[in-house]
């Protein structure tokens, strides 16, 4: 069980068009300009762009996993312990942060080609 920092920023290399820029102790992740995830490197843990109801029952059902960060107008962030999460649910959520921020166009040519895109239409369909 866990994610390491290496195997987390591979999983970045899944989604178009990312873009990490250093803020001292921190990296931001980008998606043309806007941003949808922070990684801490020191303390292994990356902050996600999720719904504030996705927010309020990923901490409410697993606090030692996820943590709230703050919340900005529709969106609650969420702190995510990475040595503390299985790879899939942690790749899923990332891309969920990620569709949140791209352009439609972009997460509709995303989804149309990668298997998470199938996933996401079997959950939400139409």
């Amino acid at each position: 069980m866990g994610v390491s920092v290496d195997e987390f920023l591979a999983m970045l290399d899944e989604l178009p068009e990312v873009k990490m820029s250093h803020g001292g102790e921190w990296i931001g992740l980008k998606v043309r300009g806007k941003g949808f995830g922070y990684l801490w490197e020191a303390t292994e843990t990356v902050g996600l762009k999720a719904t504030i109801e996705e927010q309020i029952a990923l901490v409410a059902e697993r606090p030692e996993v996820f943590e709230v960060q703050f919340t900005a107008g529709r969106f609650g962030w969420v702190v995510v312990h990475l040595d503390r999460i299985e790879a899939d649910e942690l790749f899923e959520l990332v891309a969920e942060a990620w569709c949140l921020t791209a352009p439609q166009q972009l997460v509709d040519d995303f989804e149309a080609t990668h298997e998470i895109g199938q996933l996401r239409q079997q959950v939400h369909p139409g």
